[in-house]
């Protein structure tokens, strides 16, 4: 295998099956290792660089494959991938986060930061709508001497996300129930723009719902900031979900989230949505964020006071990923 093949694999790897495949894994190992080995690298710096970087990543992710203890958690298969880390049950209703790259360490320190902030100044009532932040703890790889941020965090039963919804319902949902997870939705960004956090990455792979009791959880918040401040990074494939100012690196704000927000709950809409709650979508999603509300418990009650108009009083409407 070539070193550039090798640099490749490595960052296109979104999991361990990517990386070292299925069959004869041990194999894959050591071509990978053999071709980015630092004693066999080309001259050209920047080649080097990447090769270096791409070593510890497939050493250390190696090492992990075969280590079943992690602080004081006990690591077994990864449950999930997510955008920068795999995440591992590590009972309890727990999941542990460990990002694949050192280089994302900061991201990690933003969602404790993010977590710990909201816990400290939101409203009790609304924390349900956020992970919990139960540990976080440093963690140095034996071989390589890679160190990675880990957090842990409570997680829920029974949660699906907007992704896997719409795969449900691929002509798109009744604005009814599309309703009831737009309310939640802005019920959590109010929680956390009141604590001056901005979520920066408000994607329907990071709103997870709970069907049967109308539940709503904003997961990943490693790509928060603090309102006035830049988002650090977009996730890579969704470059066309985020609102003008977060790709030009400009001041982000309640806003940005809300834009986002609302290009997810109306990407899940069917043909048949209601005129007035389209044009209430369209006021929200203004290509300016200083035209864009920037209050999201205010929005819900215009919202409220949209859905009343179209529907009447709220009735609890049952809604089933199985249609």
């Amino acid at each position: 295998m070539r070193t550039t093949e090798a640099i490749r694999l490595v960052a296109s790897a979104r999991t361990d099956t990517d990386l070292f495949g299925t069959d004869q894994s041990a194999r894959r190992y050591r071509e990978l290792v053999a071709a980015l080995h630092p004693d066999r690298l080309p001259t050209d710096p920047a080649v080097r660089a990447e090769a270096t970087e791409a070593f510890i990543h497939v050493t250390t992710r190696w090492q992990a494959r075969r280590v079943t203890v992690l602080g004081d958690y006990r690591l077994g298969a990864p449950a999930h991938s997510g955008d920068l880390a795999d995440l591992y049950d590590v009972g309890d209703d727990r999941l542990l986060k460990l990002p694949r790259r050192p280089t994302d360490n900061d991201l990690m320190a933003r969602e404790a930061h993010a977590l710990h902030t909201i816990a400290e100044r939101g409203d009790p009532r609304c924390l349900p709508y956020v992970p919990r932040l139960v540990d976080e703890f440093r963690h140095r790889d034996s071989v390589s001497g890679a160190e990675r941020r880990i957090n842990v965090l409570a997680t829920a039963p029974g949660l699906h996300t907007l992704d896997e919804v719409r795969r449900a319902y691929p002509d798109g949902l009744d604005a009814r129930d599309v309703a009831w997870m737009w309310r939640r939705l802005l019920v959590v960004l109010g929680l956390a723009h009141r604590a001056g956090i901005v979520h920066g990455a408000v994607l329907p792979r990071h709103v997870l719902i709970e069907p049967d009791a109308h539940g709503v959880v904003l997961v990943d918040w490693c790509f928060s900031t603090p309102v006035g401040s830049t988002v650090p990074a977009l996730v890579p494939g969704h470059e066309d979900w985020y609102p003008p100012e977060v790709a030009r690196k400009r001041q982000c704000g309640p806003g940005t989230d809300i834009w986002m927000a609302t290009r997810c709950m109306t990407s899940l809409l069917n043909r048949h949505a209601p005129r007035e709650l389209l044009t209430f979508a369209q006021g929200c999603r203004q290509r300016f964020l200083s035209d864009r509300p920037d209050d999201a418990w205010g929005l819900l009650r215009e919202l409220d006071q949209v859905l009343d108009r179209l529907y009447g009083p709220r009735t609890f409407r049952p809604f089933t990923l199985t249609p």
